[in-house]
């Protein structure tokens, strides 16, 4: 008779699949992390704005590429474009009623937006980010000296903020650094406070842990701990913040420059003071002067805001149960001593703890 082997008979078992591979280094990427995590309407949402945000940017850096004239161009050669005309194949969204090209000034407008809101954010999140974490962590009198500070300051209109620092720095007409200036230290005094808040927040959370405690136990000093056990571990809020933050900033610019406290039209394009020049031609029944500008404050706003808001809701760990539950359903099974394996590792990867895969029972979710 012969002798069964391990895989014989009624109690036998598959063999073990191999050792999973690491997830590559592409799709461990913050962007494409969250594409591949997000399901249904979440994963479209974060689609669009990805691409309308990719848009965005890539022709605020190549304007110079892309626009056909210049910002502030009034003629080509000999000939002047003249003012108010209609969409042609030179001018292919007409001109303003100043006589610069419309489609131009649209494409220059995205580079003091994007100038604006690199300032404003770069500004606001590293010293917001520094006081909620000494704050937080120190607790006592600088706790409460910083709260107060950071409530008075929250209580500023960030436009009207902004009007008063174009005043003081050019008189309300100035250059385009001039302008993004206003702008952004206008938008940090307001954005600081938003940091501020919630790294705070997260910091008194997480100095209560036992991992944080541990490291006081064997001696670690007070900027170890707090660079490498406590600031990392209360950030994970901020790029929604920073992502709601940008559209501010491009509105903020845009509110400037309607108003007439903005960026000068020979020094650079800016989308606020195009569109409150055009007001008066729409009631004329000229509408190209006004549309390109409306539009693109509107599809940069949209991009950043959808988002941050896709990145707040995959923030939410019953996203990353439910995706993993559908992969573990749909995935082959493989019978093992005490269980089903499923083959599909990559929704294993993709989770920021193993306890996300079961409930509250230990049960597989």
């Amino acid at each position: 008779m012969t002798a069964l082997t391990p895989l014989d008979g009624p109690d036998a078992v598959h063999a073990a699949p191999p050792a999973p591979e690491h997830t590559a280094l592409w799709k461990r990427l913050p962007v494409v992390r969250h594409v591949r995590t997000s399901v249904g309407l979440q994963r479209t949402m974060l689609v669009i704005g990805i691409v309308l945000t990719l848009v965005f940017i890539i022709t605020a850096v190549f304007a110079p590429l892309l626009a056909p004239y210049g910002f502030s161009q009034l003629s080509s050669g000999d000939q002047s474009f003249g003012a108010q005309q209609p969409p042609s194949a030179e001018h292919w969204l007409g001109t303003t009623v100043g006589g610069y090209d419309v489609l131009s000034r649209t494409i220059w407008g995205a580079r003091p937006a994007l100038l604006v809101i690199i300032v404003a954010v770069v500004l606001s999140i590293f010293l917001g980010v520094a006081l909620g974490l000494v704050s937080g962590y120190f607790g006592g009198w600088v706790d409460r000296v910083l709260v107060v500070i950071a409530d008075a300051l929250f209580a500023f209109p960030s436009l009207l903020l902004a009007i008063v620092v174009a005043i003081v720095i050019s008189g309300g007409q100035s250059s385009m650094w001039g302008g993004v200036m206003a702008a952004a230290i206008s938008l940090s005094v307001v954005m600081i406070p938003q940091y501020f808040r919630v790294v705070r927040a997260e910091v008194v959370r997480v100095k209560a842990e036992a991992f944080v405690e541990s490291a006081r136990v064997i001696g670690s000093g007070h900027l170890r701990i707090m660079g490498r056990h406590v600031l990392r571990n209360s950030t994970r809020t901020l790029p929604l913040i920073l992502t709601l933050n940008c559209s501010e900033a491009v509105l903020t610019l845009a509110g400037l420059g309607f108003l007439g406290f903005g960026i000068e039209p020979t020094a650079a394009a800016d989308w606020g003071y195009d569109l409150s020049k055009s007001l008066s031609d729409v009631t004329s029944g000229i509408w190209w002067t006004a549309m390109p500008a409306g539009v693109a404050i509107v599809l940069t706003v949209l991009g950043a805001t959808l988002v941050g808001e896709s990145l707040n809701d995959l923030a939410d760990p019953r996203l990353r149960t439910r995706r993993a539950a559908k992969a573990a359903v749909t995935s082959p099974v493989v019978a093992v001593p005490g269980g089903a394996l499923t083959d599909e590792l990559d929704a294993v990867d993709e989770l920021e703890a193993p306890d996300d895969l079961f409930d509250g029972r230990g049960e597989r979710a």
